[in-house]
């Protein structure tokens, strides 16, 4: 039976505890030059309606890694539902590639073209989640702390995909989640109340960044305005200002706390240079283990 990657919460916690092992194992190959040829001249679909660097390049490599191809396609292609039937598109590219990757606007068109697909679909980003983000941010975090267990990660910033991302994997992976954003910018109501509700960790919202952030083990941010939502920048910049990553808020948090931002940032923003330079910042390690963490995603979708 075909599996998907929609959500982190498609995969049960074990399978993602077993993923990330798989990633670390799979970088350290590449690294050798062992990296499985999983997909034996297979190809992959790259359905991007919103541009970007290291989801293109995390995966184009990663396809060529696993020993296949991919195929980059526009919204000039592929107009979904539009010019052409998500049925259609689904059942056509089916025939064609190994798997779907597809980095869009709406998560229910990603959900549709799950549903009719004959193949795996990954979602590379919506406007809800950001999955695998998420599974390169855990692998990272394994990597520096050692353990993705019960550590308190503290979310700083606007109430976005990523955000609602970092919800769903704790209904998977215990942890004690603090999101701090101001009172207008929160995330999803119905995801906060779902991961509340599964009752594997502990969620705040808080609205003062000082009390967000103390004694935190991991210090997360993202752009202010997401893709689609630059016209509100400014106003989110207002809203958020307090909640800016630098070095007088980073001393709040254990000496020994990792800072992370997806990219690409606003340097001077929502994160200070000081502070994405510095010791602290696992950043680019960050960046370059989405390449193994959707390694890991594709070898297990693909079997």
């Amino acid at each position: 039976m075909k599996r998907d990657f929609l959500s982190v919460t498609d995969f049960t916690a074990d399978e993602i505890r077993e993923n990330l092992e798989l990633a670390i194992e799979v970088k350290a190959k590449t690294k050798e030059g062992k990296s499985p040829n999983v997909l034996n001249g297979g190809a992959g679909a790259l359905i991007f309606h919103k541009p970007s660097l290291r989801t293109r390049c995390s995966f184009e490599v990663g396809f060529r890694q696993l020993g296949g191809s991919a195929v980059y396609i526009t919204d000039k292609e592929i107009e979904l539902g539009k010019r052409e039937s998500i049925h259609d598109v689904a059942k056509v590219m089916s025939r064609y590639f190994a798997a779907i990757c597809i980095r869009t606007f709406s998560h229910d068109n990603v959900v549709a073209l799950a549903r009719h697909a004959d193949i795996p679909v990954v979602n590379m980003l919506t406007d809800l989640l950001h999955p695998c983000q998420l599974m390169g941010d855990m692998q990272t975090i394994l990597e520096h702390k050692g353990t993705i267990d019960n550590l308190t990660v503290t979310y700083l910033g606007d109430g976005n995909n990523l955000t609602n991302s970092w919800m769903r994997m704790a209904q998977r992976i215990p942890m004690n989640l603090r999101i701090g954003t101001a009172r207008d910018t929160m995330p999803s109501e119905e995801i906060l109340k779902e991961t509340q509700e599964a009752g594997i960790s502990q969620v705040t919202v808080l609205h003062d960044p000082v009390a967000a952030v103390k004694d935190t083990d991991v210090i997360y941010t993202d752009v202010w305005a997401s893709m689609g939502q630059k016209d509100q920048a400014g106003d989110k910049a207002a809203k958020l200002a307090a909640f800016q990553v630098n070095a007088a808020l980073v001393s709040h948090a254990k000496k020994d706390a990792v800072v992370m931002h997806c990219l690409p940032a606003e340097r001077g923003r929502e994160i200070t240079d000081e502070v994405i330079d510095g010791p602290q910042s696992v950043v680019f390690d960050e960046a370059e283990n989405r390449l193994h963490a959707q390694k890991a995603v594709l070898i297990k979708l693909l079997g």
